[in-house]
């Protein structure tokens, strides 16, 4: 495929992704610091948030098996992540967060269950996109091209 086409699609993708609210404006923001002194800057801080997600997940898993379950210490969880996904713009992560902080105040075990299903199932499905989104990046500048601004 020609550099014309991979850059076509980046920015038909990337728009895609807004339209369907996986992410927002805070995105394009981190993509605006990134330039050639930093070239893969975007990918390292999301890189990092893929990690410090995948841990959070795990440990929100844990302390919502536990016989008594400490609701601020998985509040304090939630709260990191949405932080964390908030700043990198992955927004249905964050909507996801919000609606389960909201049964960490009431300690309902059962809505704190679903929403950490749904919060894996968001993060698991932006975290596809964003790869998805880095391996057209990578094809584009493999082609010789420059990746394309999206407004």
């Amino acid at each position: 495929m020609e550099v014309g086409q991979l850059q076509e699609r980046f920015v038909d993708y990337t728009k895609s992704l807004f339209c369907e609210g996986f992410l927002d404006d805070q995105f394009l923001q981190l993509q605006q610091l990134q330039d050639e002194s930093n070239p893969d800057f975007v990918v390292e801080v999301v890189s990092l948030f893929f990690e410090d997600s995948e841990k959070l997940l795990n440990d929100l898993t844990k302390t919502l098996d536990q016989q008594f379950v400490d609701y601020k210490r998985v509040d304090a969880q939630v709260h990191q992540l949405k932080g964390s996904s908030s700043s990198i713009g992955a927004q249905r992560v964050k909507n996801a967060c919000i609606g389960f902080r909201n049964f960490c105040e009431e300690q309902n075990i059962e809505g704190c269950l679903r929403c950490l299903h749904q919060v894996k199932q968001e993060y698991s499905l932006v975290k596809n996109k964003l790869q998805t989104l880095f391996r057209l990046e990578q094809q584009i500048v493999a082609a010789g091209g420059a990746i394309p601004m999206v407004e």
